[in-house]
């Protein structure tokens, strides 16, 4: 322990909480009423339970009274069977379906803001490249990048770019809808 009122030097890795799955990953997908405090009461619902939710994502569907909310989580810290009879139970939910992470199609959107360089800036320009990333805004000193894939795809980009300098990255959180089944 260092003397009061001297600096440690402390890195970023070590105050970063590990996001590794302590099981399997539970996508829900849930119908619900396009009505105000519908997601609160959800999210709420999950917070008193003791989930964390690890993405978020609403957004309309076919039916204009209709909302879709993507949830993925962690379901092996808690029991999910029991938060999923307690959905049931809110009055605006619809549907609910735990979907099979290997049985769906889920894509996550980010945005990178990264200090491009002039020697820097083919480099990141390749890697969006290699990455079918859309480079969306440009300026003196930075490039903006759109991604869009699977949570590891956007990770792995993150990865990529970070050395370079991240300014700023805005991600969507999944989206998710089950694959077609085969035709026989």
């Amino acid at each position: 322990m260092s003397e009061p009122g001297t600096q440690d030097v402390v890195r970023l890795e070590d105050l970063e909480a590990s996001r590794q799955l302590t099981g399997r990953k539970h996508i829900l997908s849930l119908l619900v009423e396009d009505k105000p405090g519908v997601l609160a009461r959800i999210a709420g619902l999950f917070s008193r339970r003791g989930f964390n939710i690890d993405t978020l994502a609403v957004g309309p569907t076919d039916d204009p009274d209709v909302s879709r909310i993507t949830l993925t989580l962690d379901g092996a810290v808690h029991p999910i069977d029991q938060v999923t009879k307690q959905l049931h139970k809110l009055v605006n939910v619809i549907k609910i379906r735990d979907m099979e992470p290997n049985g769906t199609v889920a894509r996550e959107m980010a945005l990178f803001r990264v200090n491009a360089s002039v020697e820097g800036r083919a480099e990141i320009m390749q890697f969006a490249e290699i990455y079918e990333a859309k480079v969306v805004d440009v300026s003196r000193r930075s490039l903006t990048i759109e991604v869009t894939g699977s949570q590891e795809k956007v990770d792995s980009f993150e990865r990529m770019v970070r050395p370079h300098g991240l300014i700023e990255m805005a991600r969507t959180g999944e989206v998710a809808i089950t694959k077609s089944r085969p035709e026989a």
